[in-house]
Formats: C-alpha cells, structure tokens, sequence
C-alpha cells in the first residue's frame, strides 16, 4: 500500500471486537424488569444496537422521561452488564491477527464507539487492544451518536483519512447507517443479525478469521459506490420492525 494514500479501517467495538450483543440484550432485560416494563430487549438491540444506552431506552417508555433518569438506567443497565460479562470478556475470533496484520499492511486503525471511556477501558484495556488503534473515539467526544455521522466523522478526522478512503466494520443497522452517512463503505459482521438485514455492506462476515488486510484492501480498490442512507433503516421506531 502507498505510504502517502493508506487506507483506514474503522472499527465499531461492541458485537464487532467481542460477540456480546446477548450479554447486553440480558442487561437490559433485568432492568426492564425491575422497571416493570415488558419490552423484548433482544429484539430491541437488534434494531438499535450501536446508539447510546439513554437513546435506547428512550424508546421503550410512553412518556417522556428526563435526561438524569435516562443516565441513572443507563448507568444501572451497565453495572449488570458487567457483572454479567465479567468473567466472558474474549476477543472475536481472528481479531488480534486480522489488526497485528492489518498495520503491518499500512492501514491506519480506528475505534469509533456509541461507549463511553470507562466502558471501553474495561474491553479494550483488558483485552490489551488499544495499542492496535491509532485513534480512539467515544460516545464522549461526538455531538451526536450513531445513526448520526458523528462517530465515524470524527475518527477519520482523527486519522487523517479522507472519507471515501476509510471503510467501517458493523454489526449493526444503526452503525450501518452512521456509516454511509459518514460517505463509507461498510464490512457487516453477522454477530447481532441475520445478513440479510443489512442494507449494502461490502462483505458479511461471522468473525475476523474469515476475512484478511488483503481482501479488505482488493474491496477498498474496486472503488464501490457509496450507498446512499436509508431512511426506513435509520428510523428508531424498533416497534416497527
């Protein structure tokens, strides 16, 4: 790869450096349950996963609620997702080889995340994979989380790359779409949905042992066209799914 044009891969962390979308859809399903609400929380990731915690549960109450007790569930939610995870915390298969591999080949590395610092201190830090990012973005440092552009935006800024030169690794619609938003292409890892349910990734993949810098590298200069965003995916009614 020219030293002068590298390519950026950018990675989304949740359902895409680790396989925990069920650990997450458990966490919420006990706080809905001690909120006495009857929401289906797997069926609900699946729809938006990728948004920040008090977007999500902004969705399942019929009122309004304020922002502080938004946080308060949102932190609740959290401590029962690690406690849950705790002892489960594994890399996605090929991950550490797919990024030792992928600098080795001149792409610059990215983590764009709907978490915050704290939360992706306890993956990536204990896992030892922050030292494969030359950029780290959170929910922290962006106006607006996924399916806004924001997240993806800001980290290619970060890393220098122009838009079009960067590709997104997702498992979720919302981050699908942030995304194309974002004027990327997308590689959809099937950890949270069916393929199908994608809207035009450039390649579905179950894990990193089914994909190589190489690959990634021959897709990025086939020069695909961009998809434009879908309105219909990125709408956050998830009762319509």
């Amino acid at each position: 790869m020219a030293e002068s044009t590298p390519y950026a891969l950018i990675f989304d962390m949740d359902g895409v450096l680790i396989n925990n979308t069920s650990v997450q859809a458990r966490a919420f399903q006990l706080l809905f349950r001690d909120l006495g609400l009857t929401t289906n929380a797997l069926q609900l990731l699946k729809r938006l996963n990728g948004m920040p915690a008090t977007k999500i549960l902004e969705t399942v109450f019929t009122n309004p609620v304020p922002k502080k007790q938004l946080e308060t569930y949102a932190n609740q939610r959290e401590f029962l997702y690690r406690t849950l995870y705790w002892e489960k915390r594994r890399a996605m298969p090929g991950l550490t080889q797919f990024l030792h591999d992928a600098r080795a080949a001149g792409f610059k590395t990215g983590l764009g995340t709907g978490s915050g610092n704290d939360t992706i201190g306890y993956i990536i830090d204990h896992l030892d994979l922050r030292r494969y990012f030359d950029v780290v973005i959170t929910k922290d440092d962006v106006d607006h989380g996924k399916p806004h552009a924001d997240t993806y935006t800001v980290t290619a800024r970060e890393l220098g790359i122009p838009a079009e030169r960067c590709i997104v690794f997702e498992d979720a619609l919302m981050g699908e779409q942030a995304a194309y938003k974002a004027g990327m292409r997308c590689i959809a890892l099937s950890t949270s949905i069916k393929p199908a349910k994608f809207q035009a990734p450039l390649k579905v993949i179950k894990d990193f042992t089914q994909i190589t810098p190489a690959q990634v590298l021959n897709l990025l200069e086939q020069n695909l066209p961009i998809p434009k965003p879908s309105k219909q995916l990125a709408k956050r009614e998830y009762m319509k799914m």
